[in-house]
């Protein structure tokens, strides 16, 4: 089967009705980005808890899909006056050939090399060297497969940092690729900690595929012992308001890792965790940023 694809380029007030909208009159699949990706005016978002959410960019780029001799022009037409449009936005449509489109995916998913000795490998990969400390993690619901700047980050963390032996807590798991990782490295008792049942779920299946053995629990659990080494690659948002938890899950001279941080809110975070850890210099990787503390032992 081919397909039709077409592009418009949208204001953010409108983009979101007008994407829902195109799905109601029969569009297939709807992609919206942002129109200056790419360029210096490009702009990210990111969603975090307790701030006021962007939906869209200032420009958006939106590409719908139809099945070939669907009548586009009278869809984005009655999309147009659905949304209250003065004017039909220009348009341009283009062919889509049919294709594997779960080969072409996994195609864009190629093994990570943390270091010589630590890999992360999708499923469908041979692992480049069969020695080294390979990690089999698929793209999926949860966040992690060792391709973003931030899990990188804490990856090369443990992978030059962590003891043989030490225990660990990997608050907000979401894949379970740092507590996977912790234990390969040769960390024991480690515990992953998310909110959320589908991270726990995930984390739980590629942990058993690892064949490592990791608890993994709910936040609400009560009962989380503190560790050697804490870790947590989440948002600054959560992490200021869990700083107080987070100190008391690290043990006196342990270590404390924290991710998920753009360089702009690095200091902040740092004066944040002063009163409980001394702070280290903060390594960074694409505009984002790992902090290290080491607990008092006061």
């Amino acid at each position: 089967m081919s397909w039709v694809a077409a592009e418009l380029l949208l204001e953010a007030p409108v983009v979101t009705s007008f994407a829902d909208a195109l799905l109601e009159r029969g569009a297939i699949s709807v992609d919206v980005t942002d129109a200056r990706s790419g360029c210096v005016d490009e702009q990210a978002i990111y969603m975090e808890p307790g701030e006021d959410v962007a939906v869209a960019w200032g420009d958006n780029r939106l590409v719908a899909l139809f099945r070939e001799g669907a009548d586009v022009k009278s869809a984005i037409e009655e999309v147009a006056s659905f949304t209250g449009l003065t004017a039909v936005p220009s348009y341009r449509t283009y062919p889509v050939a049919d294709q594997d489109w779960v080969r072409l995916t996994q195609q864009q998913f190629e093994p990570v090399a943390v270091s010589n000795r630590l890999w992360i490998i999708p499923s469908w990969h041979a692992a480049p060297d069969p020695d080294a400390v390979n990690i089999v993690m698929d793209p999926g619901l949860a966040f992690g497969t060792g391709t973003h700047p931030t899990t990188f980050l804490c990856l090369d963390w443990l992978d030059r940092l962590l003891r043989p032996g030490q225990s660990v807590i990997d608050y907000g798991c979401g894949s379970g690729i740092l507590a996977i990782a912790a234990v390969k490295l040769g960390a024991s008792d480690v515990t992953g900690v998310d909110i959320d049942t589908q991270a726990l779920q995930t984390s739980r299946y590629n942990a058993q595929r690892n064949r490592v053995q990791v608890r993994f629990v709910s936040a609400e659990t009560s009962d989380i012992e503190a560790a050697d080494v804490v870790i947590a690659n989440i948002l600054s948002g959560p992490l200021k308001v869990l700083a107080p938890l987070l100190s008391g899950l690290t043990r006196r001279g342990g270590c404390l890792v924290l991710s998920g941080i753009l360089e702009g809110q690095a200091e902040e975070l740092m004066n944040i965790y002063h009163p409980w850890f001394e702070m280290l210099p903060a390594a960074t990787r694409e505009g984002w940023v790992r902090l290290e503390g080491i607990r008092r032992q006061d």
